[in-house]
């Protein structure tokens, strides 16, 4: 039984707020604590507590937005990470569950129990010794500078396996490979599939997608760029000096839950990227 919520929402659109005071208010009123992600104090009206994401530990959240505001969400939430109920307020929100009109209704099935947890894998990113942010879609791998063309080497399990030069790298979980990794040509990983996809961008050399098994350790040594810059989820970026580092990339032992309830996967796929349109 869920005894407390966080809320979190765009603060860009005024539907997401109003949303989020009604669900704060109803919830408060269904006796669950309820907590608000503290970028939202001067945007809405509300007496429930405010805290940063980072030190938000409810027993689920409910995110108010697009794919955007998850991925945002689970970079930044304290692990292990709560349940995610997705409210779709973004372009496509390939990620979601619930549409607004559908809010409340969805609420009050989780409060009976009535729903279903899909796990979804991450991606553990290293730098050297040091450990960024997981990945819930992609870590992309890019040259420090515009327009550098980024040199590397792939290992697989300490292995070389290729060289590849191209414009950067996309590596993808299952999640993410529907995303950015799949607009760069990659193929769409089925989520039973225990594996990651490295998709080049632009590439100079004749390299298309790998996938790797998950149990893989992948690492990227990059040669004539003194810094590579890391993307992860599009959210997170950080400088890395790649003279005195590789990137490590391996599967975390961290996962993101979603709460679900009649759709699937291929519902989703059907519905909001792959086969949109095509009956």
């Amino acid at each position: 039984m869920f005894k407390s919520v966080g809320l979190i929402a765009r603060f860009d659109k005024k539907p997401a707020l109003k949303l989020t005071e009604e669900l704060a208010e109803y919830l408060s009123k269904k006796g669950v604590k309820v907590y608000i992600e503290d970028t939202l104090m001067e945007k809405i009206t509300t007496q429930q507590e405010m805290v940063s994401l980072s030190k938000m530990k409810p027993d689920f959240l409910i995110t108010i937005g697009g794919d955007g505001t998850i991925l945002r969400t689970c970079i930044s939430i304290s692990k292990p990470e709560p349940p995610i109920l997705a409210i779709n307020m973004g372009l496509r929100g390939f990620l979601t569950e619930a549409e607004p009109k559908n809010a409340f209704e969805a609420v009050n099935k989780i409060l009976k129990g009535d729903y279903k947890i899909e796990k979804c894998a991450k991606l553990c990113v290293k730098a050297g010794e040091e450990e960024l942010p997981d990945a819930l879609n992609d870590v992309v791998v890019s040259a420090g500078e515009p327009s550098k063309i980024l040199y590397t080497q792939i290992c697989k399990d300490g292995k070389p396996i290729l060289k590849c030069q191209a414009d950067g790298l996309i590596v993808a979980t299952q999640t993410g490979s529907t995303g950015y990794s799949f607009s760069a040509g990659g193929p769409v990983l089925d989520p039973s599939v225990d594996a990651f996809i490295i998709t080049p961008i632009c590439s100079l050399t004749v390299f298309h997608s790998l996938v790797f098994p998950a149990n893989s350790t992948i690492t990227f040594n990059v040669s004539r760029s003194e810094k590579i810059l890391v993307l992860i989820d599009g959210k997170f970026r950080k400088l890395i000096n790649c003279k005195e580092q590789t990137l490590e990339i391996t599967v975390s032992k961290n996962v993101t839950s979603f709460i679900r309830f009649e759709t699937d996967y291929y519902d989703r796929l059907r519905s909001r990227l792959l086969f949109k349109g095509i009956e």
